[in-house]
């Protein structure tokens, strides 16, 4: 990718990303209160995802989920999970249990749009062509997360969810980032984060 356009893209990312926490500073506390009377444990969840290079960093998420989620069940999320608290099904829905992840754009660790950053896990069944997306950093949104904006949904009616997404879902996605990287552009990436804000909204 250009030196120019990746400069411009860290350059938008950090004044939207401070500008964006200052002014929804205020949602962030009553978010924050709700999840803590909605269920025992801490505010924010954080989680080990692979990052550009291959390099492990913490993604941080409002918790929609009970303590030590990922212990009782899958890393994907199916549908009306069990381990989903009440306020975390509305979060997930509008989307807001990723707006924390704001904080690892200002820290350099993801940007505003890139591939979503995926579970070490996950990441280990990846081949050599799939890998090119740690090129860039991962992003808030992409094209993938539009166009399967609704995967719970198609997961809980799979007759094997973990492998529908291994060998279904994911490939797909890797394959719209991979795209991605071959057409990426400022323009391109405001288009990316408008259709997000549509596909939201219209929820």
């Amino acid at each position: 990718m250009k030196r120019r356009y990746l400069y411009i893209k860290r350059l938008v990312d950090l004044c939207c990303s401070i500008v964006g926490l200052v002014l929804i500073s205020p949602l962030f506390l009553v978010l924050s209160i709700w999840i803590k009377l909605d269920s025992s444990g801490p505010v924010f969840f954080r989680q080990k995802r692979i990052g550009k290079g291959g390099h492990v960093f913490l993604i941080y998420k409002f918790r929609t989920m009970i303590v030590d989620a990922e212990k009782q069940g899958k890393q994907i999320t199916v549908g009306d999970d069990r381990r989903i608290t009440r306020c975390g099904t509305i979060l997930r829905k509008y989307k807001l249990d990723e707006l924390p992840q704001l904080i690892n754009v200002i820290r350099g660790e993801m940007s505003l749009v890139g591939p979503r950053p995926e579970v070490p896990a996950y990441v280990e069944l990846y081949d050599d062509q799939q890998r090119r997306v740690f090129t860039v950093s991962p992003g808030l949104t992409d094209e993938a997360s539009i166009k399967y904006r609704h995967e719970n949904q198609l997961l809980q009616v799979a007759e094997d969810a973990e492998r529908t997404y291994i060998e279904v879902i994911m490939p797909d996605k890797l394959r719209i980032n991979l795209r991605y990287l071959e057409t990426a552009s400022i323009r391109k990436d405001l288009g990316i984060i408008l259709k997000t804000l549509f596909a939201v909204v219209k929820r």
